[in-house]
Formats: C-alpha cells, sequence, structure tokens
C-alpha cells in the first residue's frame, strides 16, 4: 500500500513505514494508523531486508519496526538505518522482545519509542501523538549534540556503577527521594528539558536543574541543546540506557 508523497512542511501528515512479519500485525498497526489524522501508512512490509530497501528512498519519517524478523534481526534494521546517507526516518520499536539486551540495544540506536506487544488503539494513539508533537518541536527548533572535551570523554567511557547505585554518595543538597524522582522523569529514548522535568517532579526549576547538574556530572544523564530562533540555547537531559 502506498501513498502519494507530501510536500514538506511541519504541517503535512509524517509517513509511516510498517514492518512486521506477522500478516495479523501488519494489518492491525495499518488499522491502527489509519485512524490518526496526522500519520498516513506510506507503506507495509515484512521483512527487514525489505525495510531497510523501503526506507533507503528517503521518503519514510518513522518505522515501526518489530524486532523478530525472519532474516534480519530487528536490531541489525535499526543499525542499518542509522547509516543510510540521507534520509534516515525515526524508529519506533514495536515489539513482543521485552529482554534487558534486547531492549538496551535499541535504546543505544536512539528511538523514537519502544511499544511492548500487545497493546490498544489508545496506547499507540498517545505514543504517536507524542512524537508527532516532538518532530514539530524539532523541526522548529533543531536539536544539536554538545561538544565534549577530553576529560568529559575519560569519564564517560570509564566504568560506572549502575544506576541504582547513583545516589550511594550524594553531595550537601542532593536528596535520595527527590533524586530517585527526578531519574524516573528521565527517559533513554527521549530528551527533556528541566523545566519539564521540573513539572514531572513538582520541583522548582532552578531544584531540578540542581539534580540534573549532579546526574550529568556522574554519567547518568547526556546533554543536548535545542537551538531557537532567538535567545539562548535549552538544555535538554537524556538518561544515559544502562
Amino acid at each position: 500500500m502506498t501513498e502519494p508523497s507530501h510536500p514538506a512542511g511541519a504541517d503535512r501528515p509524517l509517513r509511516l513505514l510498517i514492518v512486521d512479519d506477522d500478516p495479523g500485525a501488519r494489518a492491525l498497526h495499518a488499522r491502527f494508523a489509519a485512524g490518526l489524522r496526522d500519520f498516513v501508512v506510506a507503506d507495509i512490509v515484512a521483512t527487514g531486508a525489505q525495510a531497510i530497501t523501503r526506507a533507503g528512498r528517503g521518503d519514510i519519517d518513522l518505522v515501526l519496526l518489530d524486532l523478530r524478523l525472519p532474516d534480519v534481526s530487528g536490531i541489525e534494521v535499526l543499525h542499518r538505518l542509522r547509516t543510510l546517507t540521507s534520509g534516515s526516518p525515526d524508529v519506533m520499536v514495536i515489539s513482543s522482545s521485552q529482554d534487558r539486551i534486547t531492549v538496551r540495544q535499541a535504546l543505544a540506536g536512539r528511538v523514537a519509542g519502544y511499544l511492548v506487544k500487545p497493546f490498544t488503539y489508545e496506547v499507540f494513539a498517545e505514543r504517536l501523538a507524542v512524537y508527532r508533537e516532538e518532530h514539530r518541536h524539532a523541526s522548529a527548533e533543531p536539536v544539536r549534540e554538545t561538544e565534549f572535551g577530553q576529560e568529559e570523554i575519560d569519564r564517560m567511557l570509564a566504568p560506572r556503577p549502575p544506576q541504582q547505585e547513583a545516589a550511594t554518595h550524594l553531595p550537601k543538597g542532593i536528596s535520595a527521594v527527590t533524586l530517585a524522582k527526578v531519574m524516573e522523569a528521565l527517559d533513554p529514548a527521549q530528551s527533556r528539558s528541566a523545566a519539564e522535568v521540573a513539572r514531572r517532579c513538582e520541583l522548582s526549576r532552578a531544584t531540578a536543574r540542581r539534580y540534573l547538574d549532579h546526574l550529568v556530572s556522574t554519567g547518568t544523564v547526556d546533554l543536548a541543546h535545542r537551538y531557537g530562533k532567538r535567545g539562548r540555547p535549552e538544555v535538554l537531559y537524556r538518561l544515559v540506557p544502562g
């Protein structure tokens, strides 16, 4: 099923590529997507090789990717899509795989979301609505990755304790309970601003920034910047997978 391409622009429908080897799942996801105003199903494929070829045309915005495919693993498809020289689409994993290794591998591939099967139409619609809003925001204010100095790179490469041990030796002014709330408000797949974290945790923005700065210093959180049309860039925070 192929739809004609749409003109570029923040308000055009986003083009989906559905990838799943199960005919029933393909039909269900296509039916769910058909009920969403801001999306159009551009194509549906059943194998990893077909997904790589189709996404390589450069006209797909978001791939709904199953990880259990008959020829190439979904993780391999994800990494192959990241090597595309231009038009690399976003990827949202839709899979029944929940094991720690698979989830971490997917998150390391900078997925836009991870939706565990089975799910309802309401959950599907909510996840894609969130993606749509983030896509609009990113189109208006592109995110540029922070450049790190040598000491920061060395610290990131050094062995670090598990995240659940991050609160073992806390500096003055950092509460373990509040730190856990801040970490819970963060996500490994989506970057969030200090204002959003503060709102989720019911903290002042200054307090949220203090905790976020601590998490950055421990290597638990990555930084990026969103550059708007005017003013200083907005700092974004993303939980490091694992």
